[in-house]
This record gives C-alpha cells, sequence and structure tokens, in this order.
C-alpha cells in the first residue's frame, strides 16, 4: 500500500492529462531507518558494525567489482568514517546488511546521490561477503530498500550502477525489472588504476509495480529451509563472522 502521505502528493498534471503529478520532496527527506526482512535487516550504519565488517569483507573476493579492498581495520573505519560524514550532510544514507535470523554482519548497502528536489535517489555502494551471495540476502536487501523509496518516500526514481563487466550483477539487475540504460564509459578511476565503465540502471515509480512482483517471486523461489536449518547453515559457511552488536 502506497503511503497515505505519498498518496497525498499526487494530482493530476493538466500539461500531461491521465499522468500523476509529483511535488518535489523537502529535506530531510531519506533518513536513517532500520528496514526488516525475513533473511536480512538492514540496520543504519555505525561505527559499531566495523568488526563484523571487517569479517564479512575478509575473503578478498568481495572486492573484485568494488572501488578498493577494505580489508584492514584502517582502511575499512575510514570508508565509514566517510559513510557518515555523508550521512550527516544529508547526501547518503548507509546501511549495514545483517542476517536476520544468525545476526551476523553479511554486507553493506545506502542510498545515495539523493535529490529531494527530483524524488530521485541511487542505491549503491552495495556488497555482500562470498557466503552470502545467492542465499535472496541481495534480493531481498533491495525488495526493502525500493518499497521504501517508493512506498514510503514517494521516489520517481531509484538508480543503480555497476561495473559493466560484471556479468552477474547486470543479470541480477535485469531480472528484477531494472531498466537498463547504457553505459558511461570511462567513468570512474579505480584504486588499482583500472578504468572503469558503468552500466546504468533504474526502476521508475511507473516500473515498481512489476518490479515489486519479480521481486516477489525471485524471493519466493530462493525460499531456503526452516529458519534453524538455515541459521546453522549460514553459521557453517561464515563461521568468523561475529554477530552485530
Amino acid at each position: 500500500m502506497e503511503d497515505s502521505r505519498v498518496a497525498r502528493l499526487r494530482g493530476m498534471d493538466s500539461a500531461a492529462p491521465g499522468r500523476p503529478a509529483v511535488s518535489p520532496a523537502t529535506a530531510p527527506w531519506v533518513i536513517p531507518v532500520t528496514l526488516a526482512g525475513r533473511r536480512v535487516r538492514l540496520e543504519p550504519l555505525e561505527r559499531t558494525h566495523v568488526p563484523g565488517l571487517l569479517a564479512a569483507g575478509a575473503d578478498p573476493a568481495t572486492w573484485t567489482w568494488m572501488h578498493a579492498p577494505l580489508t584492514d581495520e584502517a582502511a575499512m573505519r575510514a570508508w565509514v568514517d566517510d559513510a557518515l560524514r555523508a550521512r550527516d550532510a544529508g547526501a547518503e544514507v548507509p546501511f549495514a546488511t545483517v542476517d536476520a535470523i544468525t545476526g551476523r554482519i553479511l554486507g553493506s548497502t545506502r542510498f545515495m546521490s539523493i535529490a529531494p528536489a527530483h524524488r530521485r535517489l541511487e542505491i549503491g555502494w552495495t556488497w555482500l561477503a562470498p557466503a552470502a551471495q545467492g542465499t535472496g540476502a541481495n534480493t531481498e536487501a533491495k525488495q526493502l530498500m525500493l518499497e521504501h523509496a517508493f512506498e514510503r518516500l514517494g521516489a520517481m526514481r531509484v538508480e543503480l550502477k555497476t561495473d559493466a563487466r560484471n556479468e552477474r550483477s547486470r543479470a541480477a539487475l535485469a531480472g528484477i525489472g531494472a531498466r537498463f540504460e547504457g553505459v558511461f564509459r570511462r567513468h570512474q578511476l579505480m584504486a588499482d588504476g583500472r578504468v572503469r565503465d558503468s552500466a546504468w540502471y533504474a526502476v521508475t515509480d511507473e516500473d515498481w509495480p512489476a518490479v515489486r512482483e519479480r521481486l516477489r517471486a525471485r524471493l519466493a523461489a530462493q525460499a531456503g529451509p526452516a529458519p534453524e536449518e538455515e541459521r546453522r547453515r549460514f553459521a557453517r559457511r561464515c563461521g568468523r563472522c561475529p554477530p552485530t552488536s
């Protein structure tokens, strides 16, 4: 159901009969909030998450497609501090991605590029421990964030981007119904000197009903074992990951 505050913003645009008009949002628009699902809980990022993030990111494979690896405490603390400064400036809302059953930290994601005047934002800086990939954790995190953006914040557009060479990520975005909008060539300079091309995707408020159904179907298909069995299975796969505090 659409939040009543969002519904009140929607009227009829006389310049485009039949299309809903959308008023600009007012700041602060996107604020820290906990988003909870069956598999994952997205908690507002804090410095207390650093040990769990370090454990989740210990496998170098985690960072294959990211700007730079965060495999030591100093780098992780600096990264969290940067994220919190962006949060305090109203530019980003970062989360720790936590396993809802075990309490272990799986990775991180965030709302970024927040533009209240245009009801536009981006979901980005998403990373997960390899042990959590393919478990439905990322799918549910996307569902929680998109649902929050469209049904509670009244977003008009949510953007997502990935390394153009990351076929797994691109297939996942296409699989949920995000629309491919092109490649920004020579878009980012990575820490190792590599030049990245970025593939851009987006979901709009008009796309959201179909995307929501795709996400529900994917989560149903990814339905895992009973919670206690799932807890034991994940503990075996990620035995080094401490629970969140």
